[in-house]
């Protein structure tokens, strides 16, 4: 990607906190969210600026039916809706969901302060369709107690994954993102044994080390090129949870800079594959959201400016 184009934080280190915050844009509201839009990296660095050691971002996405209310054509290639999976005994839903907020800090005040800020400028504007808090959890552990992220591309090879360069040159420094919310039937899975719930997996719990169970969850999620080389996409995904309410889930989300890659995914875990049946682990875990977003570069959104 050309140096002169400049992304969005989307490729960054891991956070302790974030928001994911799931918006549709009212009729009327267009003008206020492209406003927001176009001023967001100045108020992330009002918000940061006297706490340096803070780290607070936000990546901004727009989702395909949106897209086209706020800024018309052209469109960025494969910007669609997200594709409903709906199999013998898992769906992947799709939902509502215009614009999409990933703020992530050092800490959870920031996201808080920057998640408020950015509401009370679109207040009439968006409807709130989801919101979730995501927090570290012990050593990058996920509720069901496993390392979670592992396989994600570093340094110059997550630039690669998951920003968009001459493939589709109107829209190099962007990148495509699918989110979904997973919810946990914890009293299931931890009736498991160990053993058991390292073989849906397909890691060791205490060490993480990847084993060679065909059909495990990595095993479905490793999809491949013609070359035989592994696709890659750039996760983000957090644990979150309301313990009052018996809530306990990971927030999937996974930049991409070609949608294609974690639709593949998406259909081996909901519907299987000639060599696999479905993902394991979604007999524990069920998908309660579904979409697709589009995050344009930083300059992009930096020529909203009115």
């Amino acid at each position: 990607m050309p140096s002169s184009i400049r992304p969005q934080p989307v490729v960054g280190s891991p956070a302790p906190s974030a928001v994911f915050l799931v918006a549709t844009v009212e009729p009327g509201g267009e003008s206020a969210v492209r406003e927001l839009l176009g001023g967001l990296a100045g108020l992330v660095r009002a918000l940061g600026f006297p706490h340096p050691d803070g780290d607070l971002t936000c990546v901004a996405g727009v989702g395909s039916a949106a897209w086209d209310r706020l800024f018309g054509h052209p469109k960025p290639a494969e910007l669609h809706p997200f594709r409903e999976l709906t199999g013998d005994r898992h769906r992947a839903v799709s939902t509502p969901g215009d614009l999409l907020l990933h703020i992530r800090a050092a800490r959870q005040d920031l996201c808080f302060a920057l998640t408020a800020e950015i509401l009370k400028s679109l207040r009439g504007a968006i409807t709130v369709q989801d919101e979730v808090q995501g927090f570290s959890w012990f050593d990058a552990r996920n509720l069901l107690g496993f390392v979670d992220g592992t396989e994600n591309p570093v340094g110059p090879d997550a630039s690669d994954a998951a920003l968009i360069d001459e493939e589709d040159p109107g829209f190099r420094g962007g990148a495509y993102v699918v989110v979904q919310k997973y919810l946990h039937d914890l009293d299931a899975w931890e009736a498991l044994t160990v053993e058991a719930q390292e073989r849906v997996i397909g890691r060791s719990k205490q060490n993480n080390l990847e084993l060679d169970v065909p059909g495990s969850h990595v095993d479905v999620n490793t999809v491949t090129g013609p070359d035989g080389e592994p696709l890659e996409i750039l996760r983000a995904a957090m644990p979150f949870g309301r313990p009052g309410r018996g809530e306990f889930g990971t927030y999937f989300l996974a930049y991409a800079r070609t949608p294609d890659v974690i639709e593949t995914m998406l259909g081996r875990m909901f519907l299987g594959s000639p060599h696999s049946g479905p993902d394991p682990i979604l007999d524990y875990s069920r998908a309660v959201t579904g979409t697709l977003f589009f995050a344009p570069s930083a300059d992009f959104l930096g020529s909203l400016k009115s």
